[in-house]
């Protein structure tokens, strides 16, 4: 087994998921219209996010949250938190707003529009760490890569949004020569290319015959902490690889019931979710972690 892996943690709750806002069939176009007409309560985040940093540091863990830059605007005091605790930010969009289509893999915005959304939630992040904000995952893990040029030209030193498996790819790019430990993607491509000041985090996955996707995330909570433990295992054994999970994955509270094409997203969540994570983080006591900005080639 290689030395090392990252935790990292998504910040976002439960309206920015695409069911609910900002992609081609949510709800609500966008946060900001979900703000206009929502009246009920939305802070589903800050409870979760306060057992997720014990936990981390229950295990010794610092970790990557890739942040909403939205949060900081309306969840006063809990990014700073996050910082606090001395754990890398990183940036998750402006609003979670999907770039690429889900289904066609085709651009929503334009270079500029990217750039701007971008660079602001970027600064938005870097007031509040107090440093560089280099690392980026797209809303979504839906990532193309003309976004990764972009990216490069505005200052982000990494990515890590792709998750090479057998069942979906939500890249814009075939993925071929793609495994699950870091490396240099092409020019405007998602594929393995030559050095450059760019590096990408691919998730882990466990191979079988198929290649299941076993980094974290949704397939944590539908299909379990065996799979995605021996998904990391064997990752490991291929180099540096990612376990990632959200705050609302260990939220023992019910969400809003709204959203499209997605009514059973979050049927499983909580304290069974809570003690597959620390299942997890208890067996790969023994393995160094280490956020993505200390990576050796960042």
């Amino acid at each position: 087994m290689k030395e090392s892996f990252s935790v990292t943690v998504d910040l976002e709750d439960w309206y920015h998921i695409p069911s609910v806002c900002s992609s081609p069939y949510a709800v609500y176009k966008n946060v900001n219209e979900f703000f206009e007409k929502w009246h009920g309560r939305y802070d589903f985040l800050t409870e979760p996010t306060n057992r997720v940093l014990d936990i981390l540091d229950e295990f010794n863990v610092t970790a990557t949250f890739f942040v909403v830059a939205d949060t900081v605007e309306h969840y006063p005091g809990l990014v700073e938190s996050i910082v606090e605790r001395g754990h890398e930010l990183a940036c998750h969009g402006l609003h979670h707003a999907c770039k690429i289509d889900p289904e066609t893999k085709t651009r929503l915005v334009s270079n500029q529009e990217f750039e701007q959304m971008t660079l602001l939630a970027k600064r938005i992040l870097e007031k509040i760490s107090g440093e560089k904000v280099v690392g980026y995952r797209a809303p979504n893990a839906l990532i193309g890569g003309w976004m990764v040029d972009l990216l490069e030209q505005i200052g982000f030193k990494y990515d890590s949004s792709v998750s090479v498996n057998s069942l979906y790819n939500k890249t814009d790019s075939p993925l071929n020569k793609v495994s699950s430990f870091p490396y240099y993607p092409a020019k405007s491509r998602l594929e393995a290319g030559n050095d450059r000041n760019f590096i990408e985090f691919p998730w882990a996955y466990y191979q079988n015959g198929l290649k299941i996707p076993a980094s974290g995330g949704p397939i944590l909570r539908f299909l379990g902490a065996p799979l995605v433990l021996n998904g990391l295992i064997q990752s490991l054994k291929r180099g540096h690889t990612i376990f990632y999970f959200h705050p609302l994955d260990i939220s023992c509270t019910r969400f809003p019931s709204i959203g499209k094409n997605r009514p059973f997203y979050w049927c499983i969540k909580g304290k069974l979710v809570e003690n597959r994570i620390r299942h997890i983080l208890k067996n790969l006591n023994e393995v160094k972690k280490i956020c993505l900005r200390d990576y050796s080639g960042i």
